[in-house]
């Protein structure tokens, strides 16, 4: 590309509906441009600015900055910018007014520069494809590497379809508040109704956050420490380092370390802010941590807000208040206030579950729901009608619901669970026990103090270990059965992998977090593999994020100290959507600490049958206690004390469980989870999982940009470049790259991408066929019609020149109007179907027709003219229909949540001033839209 200059004019490639642009600014590799349509600006990296030079030409009309017109008669290039002359006198860029430019596709018809009919059925069925996919009903949902579990949905669907989501999301562990998130943030940009988004979290969950959202879901977010904001001041000291890129993941420690950082992220304006784990930062009346603050700061700031956090009645009261705060200080600015409201909505959670059961309600029941409604739509309950029962129950939780602010789903209320069936290994070695008791009681201390600043070299035995005679058995035993072994360290995942590689026989692989990305991702493969590795042994941080629930037994070769982790563990397997029972092996040996571990956790706490709730609460009561049990000289002493403790926690874990099942706010619950919306969700995803017209679509695609596909398994492929000279293919490596269109598959193999039209290669594919003036003209060639004469195809697109915040594509797309006119200007689209044209079109010579004066100068623009005035005519009917689907569904959502204002304190009234200001301004975007000739074709009937 050549040098930018201030005040050239470009139109996008990439979204031509923006018009004509205006450099304002070039600087550091970036160019800036101002389109005027939309009143939009766009930042580009020079290097690869989707930019096309705008130049008029001869016979263009253009206009002056005090919109007197000029009809241009010849060009000239002076200084970077073009200069125009007509009439006497000269315009240069710099004073151009208002001018937009017809993209008259037709010049290249004109001039002979045309594809053949195989290129422009392709343009044709992008344009379409394009259009289907926007104004699909699960655009943004279907791109997730993810099973497709109900409630998950079911929340994603509710918070992104809000005017500004500001929610807090508390599922218990294991029911996928990640992915909650992660859809929501996904589905939000992929419609473009967010760009910029923060998502903030401890140090310690950044690498799996980041995996989250690349692998599952194609983001790429950028991780900010102070290394990268030191290295982008460098080239740029007066810049905002936040600036530089639009998906940011950073720590909560690195910005409380800094106030430069803090007050940098603060200014630099976010779309969305996520904050996982929102129950560490700490807030009370009389004291806010540092930590609050700054996300309290950052949540001022922020358009939209996720917090993230374990539930909230093992927080306290308290606890709970401050991340409400966060979501809406003005509904929530009162602790006091706040504790003494009503509990009364307990009334209304036991008639919702009755009428959801279908238990009949009493008299009293009845009484209260006709103060609410009529006494005429309370007496319809008796005809036991469905719908009618269904209506009322989700007008109950809309009023009295607190789903504005807060979902929660437990397990109790979920179904998909696999049982946990726990096998306790009490190993006692024949020869030198007392020697092993030694060196494991030396391997768990060093465990333990492996969370200190210097961390101990530890030996390892493992060639002569009693585990692992006992693993290496149970691998003959079990074999071909896949089986996830978590310790605690990678030194003992390379310990182990060295005494296994003893027994060739076996296979193993190995996970942990010194292993690049790509590595973990092979070996992740290669386990998933029917003849792969049997085992895959994990480190404790190598294990997070991942799914592995194709395996069914999990091998806890040692202990973990805390319960949060232990359940961490398991929750690798023991997660919704597990297909199987887990069988969990715990070998330890007999009179060690790791016996002491293990009998806590099972006679205690029940950790290994049972999910584990509260684990927090449990450490902090327990945890030192247990810690200096094992440490006692004496075991016998040391088992006493592990008695009174395994009853002491025992105890506490029934008055826990007691107290969490009676702080369950069921109208919650009910509310955080609706299944009919989410069971037509998943048959929506589905039926475009099982449809094949994207899977032969990038067939053609990759067929054309000499992108070769090898068979690999059903629906499977390898994609590479052919050779070493094709074009370069969005998220296509030069290396080749595994894609699948099976979501089944997808989800069993780490290093397959899963191809959907949500991927960015599907999108990609779009943007580089609709970007080119690939198909754009064409001429082909019909015989045997015995009706000699011409015809022409053209393809306009009605579009829309707006704001990407609206995702205006819900209810006008860009959308392809298909016309076909003959020779005579009359339109004769219904007898020239696209599959009648596909089949029988074969490429053309319009050299001879170009030679004709009368056809160039009459025939030709009259066929296009008229087919213009008919495209003019049906854009304004699609305007129309745009504008109802916008006003049914806005106005809908609008008059509803005004009308719950007046019951349900959690309805906030900027959602709703953000709701007028979208509907306000859709519906100038819409009106506005304009019919653009995207292609065309002329074709010979013989």
């Amino acid at each position: 590309m050549g040098e930018f200059f201030l005040n050239q004019r470009y139109t996008s490639s990439g979204e031509p509906e923006l018009g004509v642009g205006i450099v304002t600014e070039v600087s550091k590799g970036k160019v800036r441009i101002f389109f005027p349509v939309p009143d939009e600006v766009r930042l580009y990296s020079i290097e690869s600015a989707p930019l096309l030079r705008t130049i008029f030409k001869p016979g263009h009309t253009i206009v002056d900055q005090q919109g007197h017109a000029m009809l241009i008669e010849e060009v000239k290039f002076e200084n970077g910018l073009y200069v125009y002359f007509g009439g006497n006198r000269a315009l240069g860029e710099s004073e151009l007014g208002d001018v937009s430019i017809s993209h008259t596709v037709d010049d290249r018809l004109f001039a002979g520069d045309i594809d053949s009919p195989e290129f422009f059925a392709l343009r044709r069925e992008t344009l379409d494809h394009n259009y289907q996919r926007r104004i699909s009903p699960v655009h943004g949902f279907v791109g997730g590497k993810i099973d497709l579990i109900p409630h998950q949905l079911y929340i994603a669907h509710e918070v992104s379809s809000r005017f500004a989501p500001r929610v807090l999301l508390s599922d218990q562990v294991g029911l996928g508040k990640t992915i909650e998130a992660c859809l929501i943030l996904h589905r939000l940009l992929v419609t473009g109704r967010i760009s910029r988004v923060l998502i903030l979290v401890p140090e310690s969950l950044i690498h799996q956050w980041f995996v989250e959202v690349l692998r599952k879901f194609n983001l790429w977010f950028n991780i900010f420490d102070e290394e990268r904001c030191s290295a982008l001041e460098k080239g740029a000291p007066e810049v905002n380092p936040f600036l530089d890129d639009q998906l940011v993941i950073c720590s909560i420690e690195f910005l409380a370390g800094s106030k430069k950082r803090t007050q940098q992220a603060i200014s630099a304006s976010w779309d969305m802010l996520v904050v996982d784990e929102a129950h560490h930062l700490e807030w009370s009346v009389d004291e806010v941590s540092p930590d609050y603050g700054i996300v309290e700061l950052l949540s001022k700031v922020a358009k939209g807000l996720l917090l993230l956090t374990a539930t909230p009645e093992q927080l306290g009261v308290e606890s709970h208040f401050a991340r409400l705060r966060l979501l809406d200080p003005n509904r929530y600015n009162n602790y006091d206030d706040f504790i003494h409201e009503s509990d009364g909505n307990k009334d209304i959670a036991a008639i919702v579950e009755k009428l959801s059961s279908g238990k009949d309600l009493k008299a009293k029941d009845l009484r209260l729901l006709e103060s609410i409604f009529s006494k005429e739509r309370i007496a319809l309950l008796a005809n036991k009608d469905e719908l009618t029962t269904h209506n009322l129950i989700e007008d109950l939780l809309d009023q009295y619901g607190p789903g504005r602010v807060l979902f929660r789903n437990t397990r109790l209320a979920m179904s998909g669970f696999p049982e946990r069936i726990a096998q306790l290994i009490p190993l006692q070695e024949r020869e030198n026990h007392s020697l092993w008791i030694e060196r494991l009681t030396r391997e768990f201390s060093l465990d333990m103090e492996r969370e200190s600043e210097t961390k101990p070299e530890q030996e390892l035995w493992f060639e002569e270990d009693p585990r692992v005679e006992w693993l290496v058995g149970k691998m003959e035993e079990m074999h071909p059965e896949k089986m996830l072994l978590i310790c605690t360290s990678k030194e003992k995942v390379l310990a182990l992998e060295s005494a296994l590689s003893n027994f060739p026989e076996f296979t193993a692989s190995v996970f942990h977090e010194d292993l690049t990305l790509v590595q973990r991702d092979r070996n992740a493969a290669w386990f998933a593999e029917p003849d792969g590795a049997q085992i895959l042994l994990c480190s404790e941080i190598g294990s997070e994020g991942r799914n592995f629930q194709f395996a069914h037994h999990l091998i806890l070769f040692d202990m973990p100290f805390h319960p949060e982790l232990l359940e961490q563990r398991i929750g690798r397997l023991d997660r919704i959507g597990q297909k199987k029972d887990i069988t969990i092996h715990i070998p330890y040996l007999l009179g060690s600490p790791q016996e002491l571990i293990v009998r806590w956790f099972h006679e205690g706490l029940d950790a290994f049958n049972r999910n584990l709730e509260g684990g927090n609460l449990i450490s902090k009561l327990f945890s030192e206690r247990l810690l200096n049990i094992t440490k006692i000289p004496s075991f016998e002493g040391a088992q006493k004390e592990l008695e009174i403790l395994i009853t002491e926690t025992a105890e506490y874990q029934i008055e826990l469980k007691k107290a969490l099942a009676e702080g369950r706010d069921k109208l919650l619950e009910m509310n955080s989870f609706r299944p009919k919306i989410a069971k037509r969700l998943i048959e929506q995803i589905q039926a475009e999982d099982n449809d094949p017209t994207l899977e032969t679509y990038l067939t053609k695609v990759f067929r054309h940009f000499d992108i070769e596909m090898e068979d690999l398994a059903s629906r499977t492929y390898l994609l590479h470049p052919a050779s070493f000279s094709a074009e370069v293919f969005p998220s296509i490596p030069r290396e080749g790259i595994q894609v699948t269109f099976d979501r089944k598959r997808a989800l069993s193999r780490e290093d397959v991408s899963f191809l959907t039209w949500d991927h960015p290669m599907a999108t990609g594919a779009i943007d580089k066929v609709l970007g080119s003036t690939l198909g754009t003209a064409s001429c082909g060639l019909i015989r045997g019609t015995g009706n000699p004469g011409l015809l022409l195809e053209l393809i306009f697109v009605l579009e829309t020149a707006g704001k990407k915040s609206t995702d205006i594509d819900r209810f006008l797309p860009d959308t392809p109007l298909r016309i076909v006119v003959d020779h005579t200007a009359k339109e004769v689209t219904d007898s020239y179907s696209v599959a009648m044209l596909n089949k029988n079109l074969v490429p053309g010579r319009i050299e001879p027709l170009l030679e004709n004066e009368a056809f160039v100068d009459t025939l030709l623009p009259n066929m296009i003219l008229s087919a213009t005035e008919i495209a003019e005519q049906m854009g304004e009917q699609e305007i129309k229909k745009g504008l109802e689907r916008m006003k049914l569904t806005l106005d809908h959502e609008i008059n509803r949540l005004t009308a719950l204002q007046k019951k349900n304190k959690d309805i906030r009234a900027d959602e709703i001033q953000a709701g007028l200001e979208e509907r306000n301004t859709l519906s100038a975007l819409i009106k506005k839209a304009r019919v653009r000739l995207d292609a065309v074709q002329l074709i010979r009937k013989e």
